[in-house]
């Protein structure tokens, strides 16, 4: 395993072994140290290494020392740090590891630090809220993102369609795909079918009051959501205003292969930083839905942490620790390095100020993020262990209702009880 600092000039660029020099800092006569830990790939580090340049500009006496390794040895590198009780000082987090981190002691709460060094006065609510655990928080959110449909605003507009996009229903979303569909007289269905993306049944449940997990790492939801999505989408397919049932399973297929990205439908189900890479494989101009509501529901999305900054138990510097940790979510000339590499800022503030330089899908991103602020509902709490084995469930028995084996009911009754079995197994 090799380890890249900012002095080694070599090391591990994401997954992938890829050697990268970087620039060799000058002689430091700093007396305080602040050791950064993070999973990277080449472009974050590139930006990383900025702005520790910066932020030793800005403070002389504080030298910091910055640490990258690829994500697939990120947490065996941090659990053998934490075992040894040799931490980096501020460690990048992952919301489903978060929790963990926790209740092993290895993170240090910040409370006591906003207003006191972490100025949090213009930082959104909901991503701040995501970092807390029994009511104390214990991660910055460096990065948000959100569940969002991409759609071509070409068809939209010769289509005729003039749909409040950010606030319209699942009945709205139905009589969209069924203009387009209309229009193109069937060439161009109006979506992809999301019948076996779980992330959109999970904003189902949710709708419903329910999230899919409860507090306990039990299936919260229940057969009747589960039918309730599923005969939706087998309504549309029916109905021919959906993608048909040989593109739905093909799943995970990769972007290049989306309906809005062929053209064989307007609209994808993906995550908002992903708009930008949709819109690289397009000529058509990208638009951002959020995914329908049902008309007096609960909010199905949730502003989702794309990564959390931590100050660790072993820190040894915590003020020197906190002023950087201020100056990646407040200092301009930081913020403006890194850009949305690692997400969309929380801060309204750096999103504004970033905003004249965005690119058109950047924007598109950020204008998509600031509509949907109070849309959404609670981060609910991580999955639990097992949820990846659920979600392949989840897939498998789906096929069949779109195969037409079983019916919606017959199959969500099924796979609720596999999946509970699943995480009681996995406990």
């Amino acid at each position: 395993m090799t380890k890249l600092t900012r002095r080694s000039l070599l090391g591990t660029m994401g997954v992938a072994a890829a050697a990268t020099a970087l620039p060799r800092l000058p002689a430091m006569a700093a007396d305080r140290t602040v050791r950064h830990f993070w999973w990277g790939n080449p472009e974050r580090d590139k930006r990383t290494f900025a702005v520790i340049d910066v932020f030793q500009k800005n403070h002389p006496d504080i030298e910091v020392s910055g640490e990258t390794i690829g994500w697939g040895d990120y947490w065996t590198k941090m659990a053998t740090q934490t075992a040894g009780r040799n931490m980096a000082d501020l460690v990048q987090m992952d919301y489903r590891f978060l929790f963990e981190y926790v209740r092993r002691g290895a993170l240090q709460p910040l409370d006591e630090h906003i207003g006191n060094g972490l100025d949090l006065s213009n930082f959104d609510k909901g991503p701040l809220s995501g970092g807390m655990v029994d009511g104390k928080l214990y991660a910055l959110n460096i990065g948000s993102n959100s569940q969002v449909i991409p759609y071509n605003t070409r068809i939209f507009e010769e289509a005729g369609v003039d749909a409040d996009v950010i606030n319209w229903t699942w009945d709205d979303f139905k009589n969209v795909c069924e203009k387009i569909t209309s229009h193109s007289g069937g060439s161009v269905k109006g979506s992809d079918d999301f019948s076996l993306y779980i992330e959109g049944c999970e904003s189902w449940a949710r709708q419903n009051g329910r999230n899919f997990y409860d507090e306990e790492g039990n299936v919260q939801a229940t057969p009747e959501d589960v039918a309730g999505y599923w005969q939706f989408w087998d309504d549309m397919r029916k109905a021919e205003i959906v993608r048909g049932k040989d593109k739905t399973l093909v799943l995970d297929h990769p972007m290049s292969e989306t309906g809005v990205v062929t053209g064989e439908s307007a609209m994808a189900l993906f995550w908002s930083n992903q708009l930008v890479g949709v819109q690289s494989l397009m000529k058509d101009t990208v638009g951002a839905a959020m995914i329908p509501h049902k008309a007096g529901g609960s909010p199905g999305q949730f502003i989702k942490p794309s990564m959390f900054m931590s100050l660790t138990r072993d820190a040894r510097d915590v003020d020197g620790a906190i002023a950087y940790m201020n100056d990646w979510i407040n200092e301009p000339e930081t913020t403006s390095i890194l850009g949305l590499e690692r997400g969309i800022p929380a801060n309204p503030n750096v999103r504004a100020a970033l905003e004249p330089n965005f690119t058109p899908p950047e924007l598109a991103s950020v204008n998509y993020f600031n509509a949907i602020q109070d849309k959404v509902g609670p981060l609910p709490l991580p999955a639990p262990k097992g949820a990846g084995e659920v979600r392949d469930a989840y897939m498998r028995i789906g096929t069949d209702v779109v195969l037409g084996n079983m019916s919606s009911d017959e199959a969500a009754g099924i796979f609720i009880e596999d999946a509970q079995a699943i995480v009681d197994r996995a406990r």
